[in-house]
């Protein structure tokens, strides 16, 4: 394509008509342009909440604020507490529309996170690792539990340990059995190193890491976290993002899932999900990107809707739509990035 435009009218409109009123919500709230207390907008999100997979996935949680199982919540995949909130946060769920979304994040801060920041699939200080940690640490941002007005210092420390993990900054070795703060066999040393991939930088993880510091406030942003997310933009940027030449067990040929869209996105990250982390740390016009967002605009059929290339199935709460059809979800999801692209 010669020029892209972010949306065309066709694809807004195929959005907003949609049977899933999910769908119609997100469009109104981020390509529509309404503003937050738009009557239209509150109707939308209330219809959300009351009918289809925000609806469902709540009517399966335990009063307690768990799915599944009590804990943690990491397991079974892809339907206990981690998953349920990650995928509630994906669809636009809000604490300010339905008391059980709060209810949920409260349980799972009560039970995963440590007084020292780090968000574990266990408990424990060993169980953290940053796909878990970005990913929640962006979940609860993006569900509403933690705002200004009601801000939680758990999320300030889960934050500085994150932003310490990535630069290295009073993080001992994972020998150091004796310091409480010190890496350990997942996360196991900076710049996103992972013992799952080997010990060695992983992109996945910086992806998560780096979705979560675009959804912090800047305000909140101390010169520590700087540094952290300007590390962990020298790392992808090191190698052309498209070519995903970035460490792997043994060498190994890198998952073809980087380039495949999807949704739910869950431990997996694509490189649109990459692109959404770096537009929202304000990359958008940044050469290194320019590849990726080409690759983006490619993925799109002549009337600006994008294809389903992955999904979890019935491993998840809900369907999401039909193999390589074109897709609301992942249409909504480019389109944000897009967006945010022309408006810079």
């Amino acid at each position: 394509m010669d020029h892209f435009i972010y949306t065309s009218q066709a694809a807004l409109d195929w959005l907003l008509a949609h049977e899933n009123p999910g769908v119609r919500y997100l469009a109104l709230r981020d390509l529509a342009g309404l503003p937050p207390g738009a009557p239209e907008l509150l109707a939308a999100r209330r219809l959300a909440h009351l009918e289809g997979p925000i609806a469902k996935i709540l009517a399966n949680m335990d009063p307690a604020g768990f799915w599944e199982k009590p804990g943690p919540g990491y397991g079974p995949k892809y339907r206990s507490t981690v998953w349920a909130l990650i995928l509630l946060a994906q669809l636009g769920a809000s604490i300010d529309e339905d008391e059980r979304v709060a209810q949920a994040c409260r349980y799972y801060m009560e039970k995963a996170f440590t007084p020292t920041g780090h968000i574990t699939y266990n408990g424990a200080p060993g169980g953290t690792f940053d796909c878990l940690q970005g990913n929640m640490s962006w979940a609860l941002l993006s569900l509403g539990y933690v705002v200004e007005e009601n801000w939680d210092p758990h999320l300030d420390a889960a934050f500085d340990w994150m932003a310490r993990t990535v630069t290295g900054e009073g993080i001992a070795s994972q020998k150091d059995k004796t310091n409480p703060e010190r890496y350990y066999a997942y996360k196991c040393g900076p710049d996103f190193a992972c013992g799952a991939n080997n010990n060695q930088s992983c992109a996945w993880g910086a992806g998560k890491i780096m979705l979560a510091f675009s959804r912090l406030p800047t305000g909140r942003r101390t010169p520590r976290i700087d540094s952290a997310i300007q590390r962990g933009v020298d790392f992808l940027f090191r190698v052309e993002p498209t070519t995903a030449a970035y460490p792997t067990p043994n060498n190994i040929p890198p998952s073809r899932n980087w380039w495949k869209f999807g949704f739910p996105v869950f431990y997996i990250t694509d490189l649109l999900q990459l692109a959404e982390a770096l537009v929202g740390l304000g990359y958008a016009a940044d050469p290194s990107l320019a590849a990726t967002l080409e690759l983006v605009r490619s993925k799109a059929d002549d009337q600006g809707r994008w294809p389903l290339e992955y999904h979890y199935g019935s491993k998840t709460w809900g369907n999401y739509g039909r193999m390589n059809a074109p897709n609301p979800w992942v249409t909504i999801r480019a389109l944000r990035v897009l967006k945010a692209v022309e408006s810079v």
